[in-house]
C-alpha cells in the first residue's frame, strides 16, 4: 500500500522557537530531539481529535524536522465502494487528484481549521511538559542505575531519627536508619559520601535512590578510590566483613610478588588507610593479606590477636583456634566482635580456646578415654571369669 500526499497550500503552525527550545533541552537535559518531536505530534493528534469531529484512526500530525512547520493530515483509503465516508474515498475521486492512485492506496488531505493553532498550543503544552518530565525521569533513572554500587557525594537536606535525605544534584537520595552508621550524626548542609545500593522506579515513574553508609561495599569503594593499585587491579579485595561504625576487616591479595598488598593499602606513614578511616569517622580497619591456606588466613584474620595453632576440619569448614591465655579476650573481641568478623571474612566457623582451656580439654578427653579403656578391660575380665 502506498501513500500519496495531496498538496494543499497551508500556513501550518510555525514552531521554530519550539525547535530551538528542544535543541536546548537535548543539549542540557539529554532529552533526544526526535523523542520530543514525536511527543509533540502525538499531543497535536489528541488536540485535534478532542476539538474537531474526525475518525480516530485517520488523523495524522507531522512536524517538519527542518523548518518546524506543523501539518495535520486526514488519511483516506482508496476503495471501489464507500462504507465509511470519514475513512474512505472512491477510486474515481482519488484519480481526480492523482491518476496513479489505485484501490488500497491512502490519500492524505491536509487540514487546518481556523482555531487549531490556539487549541493545539494549549493542549499540546500540557502533554509536552509531561513528556519532558517523563523523559527527564528516564534520563535520571538510567544515569543512576549505571552508578549502582558506586559512591556518590551529597548534601544533607533533611535528617531525623529515621531518615536522611541527600541532595545529589539532579535528584535526592534516601538513607534509612538501618543504612546509617550507628552514632553518626547528620546535620543539614553536611557533605557526606554514601554508596548507592538500590535504584528503583516509583509508582509515578520517579526515580527512588537508596543510599547506605553501613554497607561493606562503601569500604570497598573507598579502598578503590584511595588506593590506585586496587583500582588498577594490581591488588584484589577478596572479602570484607564489617561492623559499621566500629571495625572492618578487609582481606586483600596480589599475585605480583613485588607488591606488598598490606603496605600498599596502609600507605606511607599510614596516610592511605587513615584517609579511609577519617571518611568513616574513626572506624577501625584491619587490612589482612589473603592466603589460600585456610589455617594461615584464619590466623591472620584474628589480628590483632596472636594465634598459636589452628586445627582445620575441611569437610565442616570448621576451625579450632588456640591462642595464648593473655590473648583470648583480644581474639574474641568485645561482644565477640573480632571472632565474628573473622568468621565472616574467612567464611569458616571458628571456635577459639585459650592455651590453658585447650590443655584442660585434652586432659578431660584423656581421662574420659582412660575411663572407657578401664571399663572395657573390666568387661573383658568378667567375660573371662564366666567362661
Amino acid at each position: 500500500m502506498k501513500k500519496k500526499d495531496v498538496k494543499v497550500v497551508s500556513k501550518g503552525i510555525d514552531t521554530t522557537e519550539l525547535l530551538l527550545a528542544m535543541d536546548e533541552l537535548e543539549k542540557n537535559n539529554g532529552i533526544k530531539k526526535d523523542f520530543l518531536m514525536e511527543s509533540i505530534e502525538s499531543a497535536l493528534v489528541l488536540a485535534y481529535k478532542r476539538n474537531f469531529e474526525c475518525a480516530d484512526e485517520n488523523v495524522k500530525v507531522v512536524l517538519d524536522r527542518v523548518d518546524g512547520k506543523m501539518h495535520v493530515f486526514q488519511e483516506k483509503e482508496v476503495v471501489k465502494e464507500i462504507e465509511n465516508e470519514k475513512t474512505q474515498i472512491l477510486l474515481e475521486d482519488a484519480k481526480k487528484k492523482d491518476k496513479n492512485f489505485k484501490v488500497g492506496d491512502v490519500v492524505q488531505f491536509e487540514l487546518m481549521p481556523k482555531e487549531f493553532g490556539r487549541i493545539a498550543a494549549q493542549t499540546a503544552r500540557q502533554v509536552i511538559t509531561q513528556k519532558i518530565r517523563e523523559a527527564s525521569r528516564d534520563v535520571i533513572f538510567t544515569e543512576f542505575a549505571d552508578k549502582k554500587g558506586e559512591i556518590v557525594t551529597g548534601l544533607v537536606q533533611k535528617s531525623d531519627d529515621r531518615t536522611v535525605v541527600l541532595d545529589l544534584g539532579k535528584i535526592e537520595g534516601i538513607m534509612p536508619k538501618k543504612e546509617q552508621i550507628p552514632n553518626e550524626n547528620y546535620k543539614v548542609n553536611d557533605k557526606i559520601k554514601a554508596c548507592i545500593i538500590s535504584v528503583e522506579k516509583g509508582v509515578k515513574g520517579s526515580t527512588q535512590i537508596l543510599l547506605s553508609r553501613s554497607s561493606p561495599n562503601l569500604v570497598r569503594k573507598l579502598f578503590e578510590v584511595e588506593i590506585p593499585e586496587i583500582y588498577e587491579g594490581l591488588i584484589e579485595i577478596k572479602s570484607i566483613s564489617r561492623d559499621a561504625g566500629s571495625r572492618s576487616k578487609v582481606a586483600i591479595y596480589s599475585s605480583n610478588p613485588s607488591i606488598d598488598p598490606v603496605g600498599s593499602c596502609v600507605g606511607q606513614k599510614g596516610i592511605r588507610i587513615q584517609n579511609i578511616i577519617n571518611e568513616l569517622n574513626g572506624e577501625k580497619i584491619d587490612v589482612i593479606e589473603w592466603n589460600e591456606d585456610p589455617s594461615i588466613f584464619i590466623s591472620t584474620a584474628l589480628l590483632p590477636a596472636k594465634v598459636l595453632a589452628v586445627d582445620i576440619r575441611e569437610d565442616e569448614r570448621f576451625a579450632q583456634v588456640i591462642v595464648p591465655d593473655d590473648q583470648l579476650s583480644l581474639a574474641i573481641g568485645k561482644g565477640g566482635q573480632n571472632a565474628k568478623l573473622a568468621a565472616k571474612l574467612t567464611e569458616w566457623k571458628i571456635d577459639i580456646k585459650s592455651e590453658s582451656q585447650f590443655r584442660k580439654m585434652l586432659e578431660e578427653a584423656n581421662e574420659e578415654e582412660s575411663k572407657e579403656n578401664n571399663e572395657e578391660i573390666e568387661d573383658n575380665d568378667v567375660e573371662d571369669i564366666e567362661e
